[in-house]
């Protein structure tokens, strides 16, 4: 039992090993979180919040929860919120430290608040995006993305706040005021990473769909979409090294590598020199200059739509499905089998044309992997086949 700011919070079996390969326990976990919770408060607090609880331990998926627990102290508080589909939830809302401690109690590694407050749901105040990298692409590119979307941002009258992911890319987000709804937010974003793209071609694209993407970093603009979380700042992500989405100067970016911040290390770093982002929220900008970029482009291109009359999106490229697994290592098994039935054919591959998706489910993730076919030589392609994993993550529902 922990006394919080005057407050019990009780944490079930602190000594379970919740990373084993570095021996972290939940209760170094909710000490961490209380270590840097000035930090952590000031890119989740008085946001709703998805609970992403992971309850079996970092090495199976983790469950995603937006309604708030029925059994709660009176102290949490929450939020509802309405979806495009007519669905609402009731979602967590943090305030304060012993909040903090108890969604970690949850089984909550890391924090993934919206980018609105609780008293106005409509209107974000912050922008973010999302520097992604394809695989092949090396930090060095990362970061010199990362600096043209500062520039951006700079040139259009806003400030760029820089952080790791906590797994190979960087975020970066803007405070802006709270006068935008979402689609205004979400088409600056878009405006955002068509013109990182103009001025860093070959190096960052906005190209939605992934197989189009080639060796670059995608700067992700769809994180702006109503229904979309971030995992925020001092955020510790669910890797075997304990690794924290850590906020960083903008002069650390290029000499920083995202696997030195760890729920020890950053412990650390905190008490030594406190947090970048300290001035975040006094520093809110506006979106009247993207927007107005935004018209000057004009509509971003779209892809052609299939043939058969469905209005769905008909790929480019020359793509075929390899699995659709429960879990990541079921569908990694499933590539495997197949590079070894097409031994010919993978030498043709890039890294960037095996594309391994996280798709969101009801209430978990589920993945599939795709391979673009596009450096095979015409003859040698094979053609679409029986999966060699067929998950049906709507199997049972309605």
């Amino acid at each position: 039992m922990l006394e919080i700011d005057g407050r019990e919070v009780r944490i079930s079996n602190p000594e379970k090993v919740i990373f084993p390969e570095v021996g972290i326990t939940k209760i170094e976990l909710v000490e961490y979180y209380l270590a840097v919770a000035e930090g952590a408060l000031r890119g989740v607090a008085g946001r709703p919040m998805v609970l992403k609880r992971f309850v079996k331990g970092i090495d199976q998926e983790a469950f995603f929860q937006k309604r708030a627990p029925d059994k709660r102290p009176e102290w949490i508080d929450t939020a509802t919120l309405h979806y495009a589909s007519g669905n609402s939830a009731e979602e967590v809302v943090v305030r304060d430290a012993a909040a903090l401690a108890w969604v970690v109690n949850l089984g909550c590694i890391d924090l993934n608040p919206h980018p609105v407050r609780a008293e106005d749901l409509e209107h974000p105040d912050e922008l973010r995006v999302d520097l992604d990298p394809m695989p092949g692409v090396e930090w060095r590119q990362i970061v010199d993305v990362a600096m043209i979307a500062r520039d951006v941002l700079t040139d259009h009258g806003l400030v760029g706040w820089p952080k790791t992911s906590g797994s190979r890319g960087i975020h970066v987000y803007a405070r802006i005021e709270p006068r935008w709804g979402f689609r205004d937010v979400r088409l600056a974003a878009e405006t955002l990473a068509r013109e990182v793209e103009r001025r860093a071609p070959g190096l960052a694209t906005a190209r939605w769909w992934k197989e189009e993407r080639g060796e670059s970093v995608f700067v992700d603009f769809n994180q702006n979409a109503k229904d979309r979380t971030v995992a925020s700042a001092y955020s510790v992500r669910a890797l075997p090294d304990a690794r924290v989405s850590t906020p960083l100067d903008w002069d650390e970016v290029a000499i920083s590598r995202p696997e030195t911040f760890t729920v020890r290390s950053v412990i650390q770093r905190f008490a030594e020199r406190g947090d970048p982002f300290a001035g975040i929220d006094q520093a809110a900008g506006q979106l009247d200059s993207l927007l107005a970029l935004a018209t000057e482009l004009g509509p971003a291109e779209k892809p052609p739509k299939a043939s058969d009359g469905s209005g769905r999106r008909q790929s480019t490229m020359p793509l075929i499905e390899i699995a659709r697994a429960k879990t990541k290592p079921e569908a990694l098994e499933g590539l495997e089998r197949w590079k070894s039935q097409h031994a010919s054919v993978v030498d043709f591959l890039d890294p960037a044309d095996v594309l391994v998706d996280g798709m969101r489910g009801s209430s978990s993730l589920w993945y599939r992997i795709r391979v673009n076919l596009q450096h095979v030589p015409i003859e040698k392609r094979p053609e679409q086949a029986e999966l060699e994993i067929d998950y049906d993550p709507w199997a049972g529902r309605s």
